[in-house]
């Protein structure tokens, strides 16, 4: 029996970076607009999951190439903590930023956001089946404290980074394993020193890594790799990058760093993979695209790897197949290879979100399905939002 029926026109499964963007841009587009989030922390990997760090919106070369919610959240990340973006990060040769945040700092600033932008958030609320009215996502089946219930939508933004409502919607999805990793936070004298030499609390924000980079090193010798979609996998993942941090404070303490001095003050509230499943969209980008320009490109971000590198968001990778009515945002659009690297980061998915947002106000404006819209009028409103699309216009990045 179901408990609670709503209806809204823009409905937002996952509150990550790229969720909280979809729903803001919904919102302020004029559409009764509803996020829905598993946990009690919005920001998802960047605040729950401790990846504190905001990626570039810059190409390296003192070139913006990432404008609209993207840059508020840039500095909301630091509006209530530590953290700063240098001044001549658009200047040539300037400096290029990866911002280190206070994850709690950023919850509390986009709580702020949503609430300004009027959006409902549902809080402690599992997604669990979408509502299909043929191949048309029509809302999803959730449960909470107050039971099962049903969140109708005009249009459908499926953010949980893992396409879950996508996936059992019925639309063909890709998935990739993971190195294990893991990023928390630790307390130090040393950290404590500098915080007081320096009259400053920016020390204090210290992290503390184990496990592989991005591109597999540190990984453990003979480890496996984990799927995000495996419920076993993940628990494993989880108890390993712990077991991995157990490890490295022991060899701390055989140094003979006092546990006084030195120990873990967070741990991630969730499991910090980079790549579990996406959606195969109407179109993919992929390795070796980077300035490639798109006739349906909606979108910009910067290679947050390598300089000079900047990448189109083609509408096409949005929009799954198979399926109406829902749009893919953040780390579960449809790229691969290298090109999944630079979209699934926090100024990539931010972005990506309100890209999303967007078009699902569209959609519902204009009575249609996300892939039935006209791209030209994806454009006009992100232009009004201060965004491009164009890497042609970017010196020396267009191919």
């Amino acid at each position: 029996m179901l408990q609670f029926d709503e209806t809204y026109d823009v409905l937002v499964a996952g509150a990550g970076v790229a969720g909280v963007a979809a729903a803001v841009a919904a919102a302020r587009s004029g559409q009764r607009t509803a996020l829905v989030e598993k946990t009690i922390l919005v920001g998802g990997l960047a605040t729950a999951g401790l990846i504190f760090a905001y990626t570039p919106l810059c190409d390296g070369r003192g070139h913006q190439v990432t404008y609209g919610i993207s840059e508020e959240l840039l500095h909301l990340a630091i509006k209530h903590g530590p953290g700063g973006v240098p001044a001549d990060w658009r200047a040539a040769g300037g400096s290029r930023y990866r911002t280190a945040f206070s994850p709690a700092s950023f919850v509390l600033a986009m709580d702020e956001m949503l609430l300004e932008a009027g959006v409902d958030v549902w809080l402690d609320t599992l997604v669990c089946l979408p509502v299909m009215e043929g191949d048309r996502v029509a809302g999803v089946e959730v449960e909470n404290k107050s039971g099962r219930g049903v969140l109708g939508a005009g249009c459908l933004v499926d953010a949980t980074g893992d396409a879950d409502v996508a996936f059992r919607a019925g639309a063909p999805c890709e998935e990739a394993d993971n190195w294990l990793s893991l990023w928390g936070l630790e307390a130090s004298l040393e950290a404590a020193q500098k915080a007081v030499e320096q009259g400053s609390g920016g020390p204090l924000l210290r992290g503390v890594y184990v496990g592989a980079s991005n591109t597999g090193t540190g990984h453990p010798p003979g480890m496996r790799k984990f799927s995000g979609t495996d419920g076993k996998d993940v628990t494993q993942f989880v108890l390993e990058g712990r077991r991995l941090l157990r490890e490295h404070y022991e060899a701390k303490r055989s140094e003979g760093v006092s546990r006084h001095d030195l120990f873990p003050l967070a741990l991630p509230a969730m499991a910090p993979f980079r790549t579990t499943r996406r959606i195969v969209g109407r179109a993919t980008l992929a390795d070796g695209m980077a300035g490639r320009h798109f006739d349906d490109s909606v979108g910009l971000v910067a290679d947050w790897w390598r300089r000079g590198e900047v990448w189109e968001i083609p509408y096409g990778t949005l929009v799954p197949q198979e399926v109406t009515g829902l749009l893919a945002a953040g780390r579960c659009i449809s790229s691969a290879g290298y090109a999944w690297e630079m979209t699934r980061v926090i100024h990539a998915a931010a972005h990506i979100g309100e890209i999303a947002g967007v078009a699902a106000a569209l959609s519902v404006q204009l009575g249609t399905t996300p892939d039935a819209l006209d791209v030209a009028d994806i454009r006009k409103e992100l232009e009004s939002r201060g965004v491009t699309f164009d890497v042609r216009a970017v010196p020396g990045a267009g191919g």
